[in-house]
């Protein structure tokens, strides 16, 4: 049950009263943010109340419901002392009230089935009868589990504050549930999708430069792959986390954490197995052990040929053919091996068909490193200035800025003037 003056009678009776689906409605939620995506999802949740919309959506609400944002900011009060009440009280209601709210429901439910147009509220009705009948915990889990499968598609052009933003109502749904006690069984796969959730959450602190949470996410995502047992979901996190220190200049430690996450994967062909040995020939040329790293090279593509077609999934989980082309150009440009970058660089990029504004960028700015290590200076400068200055805002720090700032260390005199002119502007 809800309170009526709470804020999820507010969205949903608004809905209802245009008649608008839920979907539409998320639509107009989109566009009404400048088409930044917004997950339907959401929307759900808030109407039912099994989350309430945090103060940096109340803006959004006011604007799309035709709402003060005071009045959202009030509705969404009174859900939470609603709550509070509820758990105060064990949330113990008068057994004729919900004697008629369930015969109301059921009554509605069999009117549908004979013909008759549905009222208004009729799913909620069910959702109220579900869970009068049972706990939320398995809809919970199977929700966490989707959002997991959601998540891991990607930016999908979205920028990755726009996509964090997304993520956080699901984070403090995954705490609750972690609390609650479960079946062994149960408690494996929550862990497995925890892992999989704070995984992606490290991805994406790291591609905004946030070195220390990056790890921090990545050793939540650690512990919960171990609990869970899935030696593949944590061979997975253990390659992604060697992405962190590899980027941010600590090779040494990359690599070692490329080869534990090898060494989970065994023998398997699977996409985090590509990806360790992919990160490992980066570390390994890194720290200037090119034979090295031209085995892990081998070993990348060797692992890579063999793959299921469901590890190639252009998703953070997976390991298509573009991200293993993106992968061997950064390897071959760290050991000046400018020919063979060139060709994955140019792999990489006929196989990029989404926006990939990173990618695009990470990619033109290796080229350019390619150039320099040629001794066309000028023409490097140049090539990383036109990307730095096309880059959206949102894309100008972190991992891109980091691979921008390491270029111009290579650079000397007009060429370091030229791209410090652009990186300071």
């Amino acid at each position: 049950m809800m309170t009526p003056d709470g804020i999820g009678t507010m969205l949903r009776d608004h809905r209802e009263a245009v008649g608008l689906s839920r979907m539409d409605m998320a639509l107009l939620l989109q566009n009404a943010q400048g088409g930044a995506w917004f997950d339907v999802e959401n929307l759900k949740r808030w109407e039912t109340e099994r989350r309430l919309p945090t103060p940096r959506w109340h803006s959004l609400l006011a604007a799309a419901y035709g709402r003060d944002e005071r009045e959202i900011a009030h509705a969404v009060a009174n859900s939470r002392r609603w709550r509070r009440s509820q758990e105060a009280t064990g949330g113990q209601e008068d057994e004729n009230v919900k004697r008629r709210q369930f015969l109301g429901a059921a009554a509605a439910v069999t009117g549908t089935a004979t013909g008759i147009v549905a009222l208004p509220g009729i799913a909620e009705a069910r959702d109220d009868i579900d869970r009068a009948l049972s706990d939320s915990t398995s809809g919970d889990l199977a929700y966490l589990e989707g959002a997991f499968e959601n998540h891991r598609g990607g930016y999908r052009g979205r920028a990755p504050d726009d996509v964090l933003a997304i993520m956080c109502s699901d984070l403090g749904l995954l705490g609750e549930v972690l609390a609650r006690p479960h079946p062994a069984a149960t408690r494996a796969g929550l862990a497995r999708s925890a892992a999989g959730i704070t995984g992606l959450v490290a991805i994406i602190q790291h591609d905004r430069g946030d070195q220390r949470d990056a790890h921090g996410w990545f050793a939540t995502a650690e512990r919960a792959a171990r609990e869970s047992g899935d030696r593949h979901m944590l061979s997975w996190v253990l390659a992604r986390h060697a992405m962190v220190p590899l980027n941010y200049k600590a090779p040494r430690a990359a690599a070692d954490l490329a080869s534990r996450a090898r060494a989970e994967a065994g023998r398997t062909p699977t996409a985090a197995a590509a990806l360790a040995a992919a990160v490992a020939a980066r570390a390994l040329a890194s720290v200037g052990d090119q034979q090295g790293a031209l085995r892990a090279v081998a070993d990348a593509r060797t692992i890579a040929e063999r793959l299921a077609l469901s590890e190639t999934a252009d998703t953070w989980f997976g390991y298509p053919a573009q991200k293993h082309h993106v992968h061997l150009s950064q390897a071959f440009t760290l050991m000046g091996r400018t020919r063979d970058a060139n060709d994955e660089q140019q792999a990489a990029l006929a196989l990029t068909r989404t926006p990939s504004v990173m990618t695009r960028a990470l990619l033109t700015i290796d080229a350019a490193t390619c150039m320099s290590a040629d001794g066309d200076h000028d023409g490097a400068a140049e090539l990383a200035a036109g990307v730095w200055v096309g880059l959206p805002h949102a894309y100008r720090d972190g991992l891109v800025r980091t691979r921008v700032n390491s270029l111009h260390n290579r650079l000397n005199g007009r060429a370091y003037d030229r791209l410090a002119e652009v990186l300071s502007a």
